[in-house]
């Protein structure tokens, strides 16, 4: 009787490349103006990238164009707002053979949608809105029109979900922000009693999913090599 090379699924630690799985690639957006301004950057807030998350998105580029990690990738998705499709232009030559994807602009992929704070500075919006507290109560809107954080969650998780099945078996890339990232941990590998990660994204850093018939597995995440130094995280 063959011994077998690996140990036995029930007691292996290490889970094996599966080669028909998908892969979904999260790219946080570089730093954007509302970042740096104090602004609810929602459709209204967001005017683009600053000039750092202009450079921020450069050096990824730069980085993919090097490596071609992201050579083989069949789609290039991108959250709708500014600060995301800007970025997905800048990076759009280094993913996919010889960078030919077309940027498709997904509203699924935003950040939490701020509804009547959309546009306003952060002290303006606390002192119309208040301060929601999501760690007491999830289910609470940031301000109204807008979602609230557990359902911000369940709907990038559907989003991831729905690229997932729609790109069955191939690379996906998706330009996309924090919170998205976030809810992506959340959803995919779950804690028990866990609402708020609170996580340190760095921007266009990279976090990378594969997904199987045995679920979701995470491959990395706030891969930002191409940074040479610590990014402006909020936002």
């Amino acid at each position: 009787m063959s011994v077998p090379a690996l140990p036995p699924a029930g007691v292996r630690t290490t889970g094996a490349a599966r080669e028909e799985a998908t892969r979904l690639v999260l790219v946080r957006h570089g730093e954007a103006t509302c970042n740096v301004t104090g602004v609810v950057g929602g459709i209204r807030g967001c005017t683009g990238l600053s000039p750092s998350g202009v450079r921020q998105a450069e050096a990824l580029l730069a980085r993919l164009l090097e490596t071609a990690e992201l050579a083989g990738a069949d789609a290039l998705y991108a959250s709708v707002l500014p600060r995301a499709l800007q970025t997905a232009a800048i990076v759009a030559p280094g993913i996919g053979r010889e960078g030919s994807l077309a940027v498709v602009a997904d509203c699924d992929l935003c950040e939490l949608h701020p509804g009547e704070g959309d546009g306003l500075r952060w002290p303006e919006f606390v002192e119309r809105f208040g301060q929601p507290d999501w760690d007491a109560d999830p289910t609470t809107a940031l301000a109204p029109g807008g979602e609230s954080w557990s359902g911000f969650v369940a709907r990038a998780a559907r989003a991831l979900d729905t690229l997932a099945a729609r790109h069955a078996g191939e690379t996906v890339v998706a330009v996309c922000h924090a919170g998205v990232i976030e809810a992506s941990l959340i959803a995919f590998v779950p804690v028990e009693g866990a609402r708020r990660l609170k996580l340190r994204t760095e921007h266009t850093a990279i976090t990378e999913w594969e997904c199987s018939d045995e679920g979701w597995r995470l491959l990395r995440y706030n891969d930002a090599a191409h940074l040479a130094g610590p990014a402006d995280r909020s936002g």
